[in-house]
This record gives C-alpha cells, structure tokens and sequence, in this order.
C-alpha cells in the first residue's frame, strides 16, 4: 500500500490513471522484482473480495428502468461483440503462429472487457446514466453472463463432463436457484432490512453478510462469486435504504479493489517480457481500435447513430478480468502455457491504461473522426423529415430521457409547436406510438441542425449533459446569429461559465440545480411535517 501510495502521488501528478500505479505496484513487489508478496494466496481473496464490493454495488444502483429500455440492444451488442472479437482474435492468432487450442483462449479472453474499469470511469465521468452509458453497462452484464457460462464449461471439461451434462447441470441448478431467491428477496429480505435500519451499523454488517451469502450460496452451486455479489446488489436495489448502503460499503469496495489491480500485476513477470512483444502490440491494437469499431458496426446495424455506437465502443476497449481468470483455468486444465498468461496480463495493463483515455476523451475524439462516419449515419433520418413536410418549430427538446420526459409536459402546456430530438431509436419509437412529434438525429450534428431548421426555434432546451453536444448547438446558433432563448446542460460549473460565454440563456448542472430546487423547497415548508407529506405523495405520482 506504500508503494502503490506512492506511485499514485506520482502518476496523479502526471495526469495518469491511478489504476497503472496499482498494477505497476503489483509487479513490483511480485516474485520478479522485489518479491515482498509472500502470502499471494491471500492477496488473491482480498482481491476477489474487492471484485465482490463492486458488483454489489453496481446491483445495488442498478436502474431497472433503463436496463428494461436498453435491454433488446444490450443484448445483440454483447453477444455480437463477443463473436465478431473471438472470431477475428482467433485468427490473429493463428497468422502469430499459435496453435488452434491456444488462439481459441486468446480469441475468448480478448472479448471480454472490464466491468470493473468501465464502471468506475464512467461513474467518475458521470456518464453512467448516459444513453451509451447505459447500453454499454447493459452488455457488460451480457457479457458477464457469458463469461460465467464458458468458466462453467472449462470447469465441467477439466473434471471430465460433456457439453452436454454441464448443460443441463446449469439448467437445473438456476431452476431450482432463480425461484428461491426471487421468494426471499420480495417476501422476506425486506423485513430484514427494515429491522437492520433501526441501526446504521447493524445495516452495515447485515448488507455486507448479505452479499456474502448470496456469493457462498451460487458459488456452491457451481457459479461465480461475482454473479452471486451481483444477484445480492440486485435484490436490495429496490429498498429506500440503498443509498446509506451504497455510501458505507463506497470506501471497502475501493480499497480490495486497489488490491485487485496489485495482485493483477504480480502475475506479469518482467522475465516473460522479451518473448511475446510481437504479440502483445498486435493484440493490443486490436482491442483498442477493433473492439470499438465491432461494437460501432453492431450497433449501427441496430439502428444506433455511429455517435452514440463510437462512445460505447470507447468503453470496450480493454480486457477484462474474467480474461485472466479463463486463461488461469486453461493452464489449470493443461491446455496453456504459463507464459500465455503474461501475454494476456500485458495486454491488459496497456489496453486498460489506453482505454481510460478513450473514455475520458471519447466525444472530443468523435468530433475530431466525425467526418469519417458521415456515410454511416441513418439514411431514415433525412426521410422522416421529408415525410413531416418539416415545418419551422417553436421549441426544440434535446433529448427525452429522465429530465426530459420530465420537461415535456410542461413543454406540451405551452401550446407552441414542439418537437422532440433524441438519437436513441428505442425513445423516438415510444415517442411515436405516443403521438409526439420526434425526430431521430445527433443534436450536435451541424447538419442535422441545419436540416431541421432549429435556428428558426424560439426556444431550445438540450437536456444531454454533454458538454461536447452543448457546445456544438451553442456554436452553431452563434454562427447563426440566434435571438432565441437556448437552455443546455452540462455537468460542471466551470463547463458552465464557458456554455454561459458561448451565449447560454441558462446552463442547467444537475446536481447544482436539484440542490438550489431542495433549497426552496426546505426555504417554503421548513420542519412542517404535513406539507412534506403533501411533497412526498406529490413526488410518488411522478
């Protein structure tokens, strides 16, 4: 922990991600260098511990609303993906001149990306809740599931199963799990947390003996610790205590999870370097350019602006940890080398380091490529304008989600022609079969803008905290000499002054606006006990 201290002082000070100086440290102070791990095999479950936290935490925030929105594309994406990567990884491979068996553990392990490291960038970029946000964690959870059913098979084949059986086997055991745990978690888990809550420390320990539980019970059914830690999350995501439980379970999580990244580390031995750099640069390249544009290309095939697919692509751009733990079980089974697994461990430290600058900078990079997928933009699009004989609008709404659902019918009060803008082809179906008037485009697409005539508006609201989108509108009604009022959003108030520079009529800040809104709300009723009532029922029906 002092090392890797002291590397983070460092590489902070270098604007680097703290994630380098934890696996750095990890090689540090492995078997290679200075060889101070002497208990690895408590390293290894303080680590696993660490993986534990997070995806009970991630289950514990787990939006049902939005995985029910994103869940058909999640789904094609995370399983596209996972094919078209293993597919190409495979023969790459091959062409590197390892054997089919070899190539195949490459090719799986290199589909996989990180739950873990997109998660936390996403949550610090907060960009979580975005639309590609969203999908993106709506695959991970594909691709985790996947993940568990390959580990499944490894397991059952190195204690000689067939296919067949490990199927079955799987098959029966979440019959039997599935309903269990669906029976606990509505008719008996929520007395428990309510008792617990009477005590911030007994809903302390009761959370955490809770993810436990369900990770020790599937994990004796044969699946992972992680899927058990996620179901946890899952069913107490739902209780009016979730946040005091997410708040006290933050620093743990954090802290094994600084261990996991150490204890990834200590598996590349410097020795193991010199013999697989052909490989590892090849590999490398391919996750980080490959992967995002195989996600961009499934999710334009589903409908997806090449915007919102390039962002989610950004996010795939790095292994997981589920790729150490495969190649772990093939060398388990006797189907690897050693060796491969420092191949796959240096894979991943450069295309998880390259990958935090993708994500950090992924709408800045696509405004700079965006002339490159100029021809894969929708071609629908342009019809659905000419099928609505587009006429000049009052009020443009820039995005529908959350907020904007929120705005709309107050937007509808006006009794001003309006109409929707929203790239996300599931919202403008639902937004169609409503009855009201959408459009399928990039707000901050120039042309788009220019096609749909917003600078003829007298009032544009954009919803998106992007600060890149919002910029862009600015921008382009500047250079247009706009006398309307345009409201964005962004997420910082240093994002904000420059919007209000730029000629912003107001910049909206989430987290500052919901503050200044309890303010005079707590201003108007004080400690009156009713009138928060009247709020509260209020705020239930929406």
């Amino acid at each position: 922990m002092i090392i890797a201290a002291t590397l983070s002082l460092i590489l902070h000070r270098l604007r680097q991600p703290l994630i380098i100086a934890y696996i750095i440290t990890g090689i540090m102070v492995g078997p290679s260098v200075l060889s101070v791990a002497s208990s690895p095999e408590i390293l290894e479950i303080m680590s696993q511990i660490g993986v534990a936290f997070l995806l009970f935490t991630v289950g514990l925030g787990l939006n049902w609303r939005s995985v029910k929105d994103v869940g058909g594309i999640a789904l094609a994406t995370g399983v596209g993906q996972v094919l078209f990567t293993s597919v190409a990884g495979f023969l790459i491979g091959m062409g590197l001149g390892f054997d089919p068996v070899t190539s195949a553990y490459i090719a799986v392990a290199l589909a996989f990306s990180s739950t873990i490291i997109i998660v936390k960038f996403l949550m610090d970029k907060e960009d979580l809740d975005s639309l590609y946000g969203r999908i993106s964690v709506g695959f991970l959870l594909v691709q985790d599931f996947i993940a568990m059913l390959i580990l499944l098979g490894l397991s059952g084949i190195s204690h000689g199963a067939s296919l067949q059986e490990i199927v079955i086997t799987t098959l029966i055991k979440g019959a039997v799990i599935v309903p269990v745990f669906w029976l606990v978690s509505t008719h008996i888990l929520p007395h428990l947390v309510r008792y617990a809550a009477k005590s911030q420390e007994l809903l302390f320990i009761f959370s955490i003996a809770w993810c436990f539980f369900v990770a020790t019970v599937l994990h004796l059914f044969g699946f992972g610790i992680e899927i058990g830690a996620l179901i946890a999350g899952i069913s107490l995501s739902t209780s009016m205590y979730v946040q005091e439980i997410i708040a006290r379970i933050r620093p743990l999580r954090d802290f094994f999870l600084i261990i996991f990244f150490i204890v990834l580390g200590t598996h590349l031995g410097v020795q193991h370097i010199d013999g697989i750099i052909l490989p590892t640069i090849l590999f490398s390249l391919y996750v980080l350019i490959g992967n995002p544009l195989i996600v961009l290309f499934v999710m334009r095939l589903l409908g997806y602006h090449p915007r919102t697919g390039f962002l989610a692509g950004t996010t795939v751009a790095q292994i997981s940890e589920f790729s150490f733990i495969i190649i772990a079980a093939g060398i388990a089974a006797g189907h690897l080398e050693s060796s491969i697994l420092a191949l796959v461990t240096l894979v991943g430290i450069i295309t998880i380091s390259g990958s935090s600058y993708l994500i950090e900078h992924n709408e800045r990079i696509y405004e700079r490529l965006s002339w490159l997928f100029k021809r894969f933009e929708p071609s629908h699009m342009l019809e659905m304008e000419k099928k609505q004989v587009f006429e000049t609008r009052q009020v443009f709404l820039f995005g529908c989600h959350d907020s904007g659902m929120e705005l709309l019918p107050v937007i509808q009060s006006m009794k001003r022609s309006y109409v929707v803008v929203d790239f996300d082809p599931q919202m403008t179906r639902q937004l169609s079969e409503q009855g009201i008037p959408n459009i399928y485009g990039d707000a901050g697409d120039e042309a788009f803008l220019t096609e749909v005539q917003a600078d003829k508006a007298k009032l544009i609201i954009s919803t998106i905290p992007d600060f890149v989108i919002s910029t862009s509108i600015l921008g382009f009604l500047s250079a247009r000499h706009y006398v309307g009022a345009v409201v964005v959003s962004v997420h910082t108030p240093e994002e904000a002054r420059l919007a209000y520079e730029m000629g912003a009529t107001y910049v909206i800040i989430p987290s500052v606006l919901s503050g200044k809104k309890f303010s005079e709300m707590l201003t108007q009723h004080k400690a009156s006990k009713h009138s928060w009532g009247r709020l509260q029922k209020a705020s239930l029906r929406g």
